[in-house]
């Protein structure tokens, strides 16, 4: 693969050096940074086959096409498509340096410039209709994906156009013009979540009236009539504004999940940029709202694409759960918040998102990402939309498999890396002046043994940052064979030290199976990974119902056996006992899947489930 530091050259060559800001290629190559990253095993697989068979299979025409007629009169989402495929793109060639998709993200991106009218509009509605319906969240889309391409290649062209789709926007919406709120759907929480593009243009060009706009925009929501974002930020996110079925699909739902969390990736940035910590301290509350309120097993949730109260109502199969948008919108959040605040906690939780909810999303081949991805049933393709071969979550859920290489490692200040996550990989970087090369050797998740092997020409003093996760109660950590003491879960474990070449760091997590009850339902967790009952391990009827024989922890004794299938990643077996009798029934070997790989052929005929009734002991009953 290019190292991240190549890609200033090739848009020199592609653009000429006078239009390279010239303080971009200084941000992509600073003194001490990570300079590439390779994913491989199962997940680097997943990385390829993503990138592959579903960002650089898309019809880049069909989707530029969009913005060449303003027509759009019937409330359509078809200018987001772009914005958020060019963003996976933009991440996907940072990655694997790809020179084919560096043309199509050229081509794309110019085709987009090319449709911007005099005025500055880029957008696909009827001039009587702007405003309406998704036309601000498309606009929103629009200026992200210019600035994304601005920011890999220094295009003065695309930073310049963003600038003046703001403009013509902001004639439009302000001080004494139109309401944020009232800019379409679900109290305006599509548009207002315009929000982050805005407060990036003012990092990229330090206008103030972009910033004022970015304050105008987050005092508008708090009117009546807005989302109220911030006076709500105490109110379950499922609470705010109770809704029905009739109107459901309204302005007056200010529940609909990807949405709402959009905005708060936005009040984020502009705490950032204003130095208001009580923004960044308010999206945390509402994180942990959304936590301990919606998010369920597998690190996705909302119904209908709405939040619901969905971690306790989640062994109840509910329409259209899981929406990958949702899924990807709730690990940007996190990743947001674990960069300004370093807490392991959110780490955590991307973790488990996406080795669950976003790797069980895609189809086995990378050609397909579901729409939903319910926790029983059967996988199905979701619909296309806005008369295009595409939809919502096909266009989004590349991001969400770009983010892993950008924050699997990470670097703060000087001679300070973090490894957030485990996986097979390689990070070089670039370490007091020093190039250094970290290579992660494990299995994980399919077992807990994690081995990082150093690489350099001489020895460097570096403080090395290790995430220990939470769900990991007895953790060893030995560097060069001698054992680490004090190893605490939920945190990161920090060894400052000189290191050299040859220098070994070995993790043991703890990969126990936990046994996790609600209701008269239950579940089995290993590490991050959710397992799931599947069809296709042929072990009797997956609805039936289990009585599990758990140890003085809660943990049920598995172990691993070769999948039944080349589709499946991993494959656990444990002994049960089944059905309502006790006389006469054998305890027999049951089989479990990882909640990725279940269903994962999209066969209707494949039936898989994660909430396993449990019989019920009525001596056991004390109610």
């Amino acid at each position: 693969m290019k190292p991240i530091s190549l890609l200033p050259a090739i848009a020199i060559m592609l653009f000429g050096a006078g239009s390279i800001h010239p303080c971009k290629a200084r941000q992509q190559a600073p003194m001490d940074a990570i300079t590439s990253v390779k994913v491989s095993g199962h997940v680097g697989k997943k990385i390829d086959l993503c990138f592959e068979h579903r960002v650089k299979a898309l019809d880049i025409h069909e989707m530029v096409d969009v913005f060449a007629r303003q027509d759009e009169k019937h409330n359509k989402w078809g200018s987001e498509f772009w914005g958020k495929w060019i963003q996976g793109a933009i991440g996907a060639y940072r990655y694997n340096g790809d020179e084919q998709l560096f043309r199509l993200i050229q081509e794309s991106s110019d085709g987009i410039i090319g449709h911007q009218l005099p005025d500055g509009y880029i957008g696909n509605y009827d001039r009587t209709r702007q405003l309406q319906g998704w036309d601000v969240w498309g606009r929103k889309y629009v200026m992200l994906g210019l600035l994304e391409n601005y920011r890999l290649t220094g295009n003065k062209k695309a930073l310049k156009a963003a600038c003046r789709l703001l403009d013509y926007t902001m004639t439009q919406i302000g001080q004494n013009k139109a309401h944020i709120y009232d800019c379409g759907l679900y109290k305006g929480m599509a548009a207002a979540s315009i929000l982050e593009p805005v407060v990036y243009l003012f990092n990229e060009t330090g206008k103030r009236k972009y910033l004022d706009f970015a304050q105008f925009i987050v005092n508008d929501w708090e009117q009546p009539g807005g989302p109220c974002l911030i006076a709500k930020s105490d109110v379950p996110v499922a609470q705010r504004f109770p809704v029905t079925k009739s109107n459901w699909w309204s302005k007056d739902n200010g529940q609909k999940a990807y949405e709402m969390m959009s905005c708060y990736v936005g009040l984020l940035e502009l705490s950032k940029a204003t130095g208001r910590t009580d923004y960044a301290d308010i999206v945390r509350k509402v994180v942990r709202h959304i936590e301990q309120e919606e998010i369920n097993i597998c690190g996705s949730g909302a119904s209908m694409e709405c939040w619901y109260g969905g971690h306790n109502r989640q062994t109840q199969t509910s329409f259209h759960t899981m929406e990958t948008c949702v899924g990807f919108t709730w690990m940007q959040l996190n990743n947001k918040l674990l960069q300004m605040t370093g807490d392991a906690h959110y780490a955590d939780n991307i973790e488990k998102t996406f080795y669950n909810a976003i790797l069980a999303a895609m189809k086995e081949d990378g050609s397909q990402i579901l729409k939903y991805t319910p926790l029983e049933g059967h996988r199905m393709e979701g619909e296309l939309q806005c008369g295009l071969h595409i939809n919502c979550c096909n266009a989004n859920g590349p991001r969400a498999f770009a983010m892993i290489p950008s924050l699997l490692y990470s670097m703060h200040g000087d001679s300070r890396l973090s490894i957030n996550l485990y996986m097979p990989s390689q990070v070089k970087a670039r370490v007091g002046g020093h190039d250094i090369c970290i290579e992660q050797v494990t299995r994980y998740p399919v077992d807990g043994h994690v081995s990082l092997s150093f690489h350099m020409d001489q020895p460097v003093q570096m403080a090395l940052a290790l995430r220990i996760p939470a769900w990991s109660q007895s953790t060893s950590i030995k560097v060069n064979g001698q054992a680490i003491p004090n190893v605490q879960s939920g945190t990161y474990l920090t060894l400052d030290r000189q290191w050299k070449e040859g220098d070994k760091v070995e993790l043991q997590l703890d990969m126990r199976t936990h046994l996790v009850q609600m209701g008269q339902m239950q579940a089995l967790e290993r590490g991050p990974i959710v397992l799931a009952r599947d069809s296709r391990l042929a072990d009797g009827f997956v609805d039936e119902s289990l009585t599990l024989t758990t140890d003085s922890l809660g943990c049920v004794d598995v172990h691993s056996v070769e999948p039944a299938s080349s589709a499946m990643w991993m494959v656990f077996e444990t002994n049960a006992l089944t059905g309502p009798y006790k006389e006469n029934v054998t305890v027999r070997p049951i089989r479990f899947c990882d909640f990725s790989s279940a269903g994962n052929t999209w066969d209707p005929s494949v039936r898989y489930r994660v909430w396993i009734p449990q019989t019920l002991d009525i001596r056991l009953d004390h109610r």
